[in-house]
């Protein structure tokens, strides 16, 4: 390809290459020299004429494809599950703001965490003739018949962060490592315990997120696997017994609902001054609501290990002053990114596979998986994206340094965007 900067250049060397021609016939001084001079210079002159036509001509092309690789009037529908988490609104508003940027024309919905709601606004996505479908969604279970006809009028849908079930119209998941997120849960316990040299016996009680969430299994699964074997060693202990997922579960990932249950933990297991050491959370919005219940409910004095993850501006408010230990930060700007990429290629009839992480050039971590997300129907070829553990000790060379919060005059770190 030639572009413009190429084209200039070609140009320009097309007319050094005249002057030169022209430069030598000047040495003769019979009619002979001139007439070969005038050739010569009439050649040069077709030369560069036709170099700098040909140059400008392919400038041209490669302009007009380079446009039509950007959004160039092609709509991008963007489905996200609520305004009532924080991270979601932080989602949505770096997809929009990633895709339009392109040039893309964007319809961004929030449903409300409202099934039939989400399903009714996919529709209406569809009926806006979209040209690609991102979609977070609230139940991973719900949208199998939407979606058929999606796939029905050819519509790409990019399963964002929670993997849709069930449908073969998903063409690809972009999310972050999702039992990473747990395990790293886990392992900052194990650590900060250090239960590989400590005698024990230590408390130890779970929180997971939403049962419709198909990452929330991962999450908890994650944590419990790393600290299982201390579980049956009897080193760490479920006072409350409740260490199935079905048990420890909170719908829609409410932290009212959290702090409830956790209250209930605490009065029926820790009111007599048993010491909790760790509350493992699977994100912010449960810790939040299992911090509530510890500061009104708890009867001991320790302060106890609590983690989360997605650093909430509530939870990070929490982290400096010492009430949640750690959260598992997932970038979503560079989940944003990810997905445009891959939009992007899709939508220029592309099949991207792991070439798409070096052609991007991205500054974040990411790896290409074709073995682990099955949705029902199939693998389902993922991007997964590598979370970050932040704790009071780094969260400002981790959230601040890195742009995506600026610390406020209150002391406090608050998302940038």
């Amino acid at each position: 390809m030639i572009k413009g900067k190429k084209a200039l250049a070609l140009m320009l060397g097309a007319t050094m290459s005249l002057s030169m021609l022209a430069g030598c016939g000047e040495s003769g001084g019979d009619s002979t020299t001139a007439a070969a001079t005038e050739a010569k210079t009439e050649a040069a002159t077709e030369a560069a004429t036709e170099a700098a036509t040909e140059a400008a001509t392919e400038a041209d092309t490669e302009a007009a494809t380079e446009a039509t690789t950007d959004g160039a009037g092609k709509k991008v529908g963007i489905a996200m599950p609520t305004r009532s988490l924080e991270r979601w609104n932080r989602d949505g508003s770096y997809l929009e703001e990633q895709f339009k940027s392109k040039g893309y024309d964007v319809k961004l919905t929030y449903s409300d965490n409202k099934i039939d709601q989400q399903v009714k606004d996919i529709e209406g996505l569809i009926a806006d003739d979209v040209d690609l479908l991102v979609i977070a969604a609230i139940d991973g279970e719900s949208l199998t018949q939407v979606l058929s006809e999606a796939k029905e009028e050819n519509i790409p849908v990019i399963s964002y962060d929670r993997l849709i079930l069930n449908t073969d119209a998903v063409s690809y998941y972009v999310s972050f490592d999702n039992y990473t997120v747990g395990k790293l849960q886990g392992e900052f316990v194990r650590d900060q315990l250090d239960l590989d040299n400590a005698a024990g016996p230590f408390n130890i009680e779970f929180t997971a997120g939403d049962p419709a969430d198909n990452n929330a299994t991962f999450f908890f699964n994650g944590a419990y696997d790393v600290l299982k074997p201390y579980i049956d060693e009897g080193k760490l202990v479920v006072k409350s017994g409740q260490t199935q997922f079905d048990q420890v579960a909170t719908k829609q990932w409410d932290t009212a609902t959290a702090m409830n249950r956790f209250q209930n933990i605490l009065g029926s297991n820790y009111s007599d001054g048993t010491q909790l050491d760790v509350a493992l959370c699977s994100n912010d919005s449960t810790a939040l609501g299992v911090t509530q219940a510890i500061e009104t409910d708890y009867a001991g004095t320790n302060s106890v290990i609590i983690t989360g993850q997605d650093g909430d501006e509530a939870n990070l408010k929490n982290l400096v002053d010492g009430k949640q230990t750690m959260t598992v930060y997932k970038a979503v700007a560079n989940l944003a990114v990810a997905t445009l990429d891959l939009g992007v290629a899709i939508l220029n009839g592309e099949t991207p596979d792991a070439s798409l992480i070096d052609k991007s050039g991205w500054s974040f971590d990411c790896d290409y998986d074709t073995s682990s997300y099955d949705n029902g129907t199939g693998i389902i070829p993922s991007y997964l994206l590598v979370p970050t553990v932040v704790t009071k000790d780094n969260y400002q060379k981790e959230l601040v340094d890195t742009g995506y919060y600026t610390m406020g005059d209150d002391g406090y770190p608050h998302p940038a965007n």
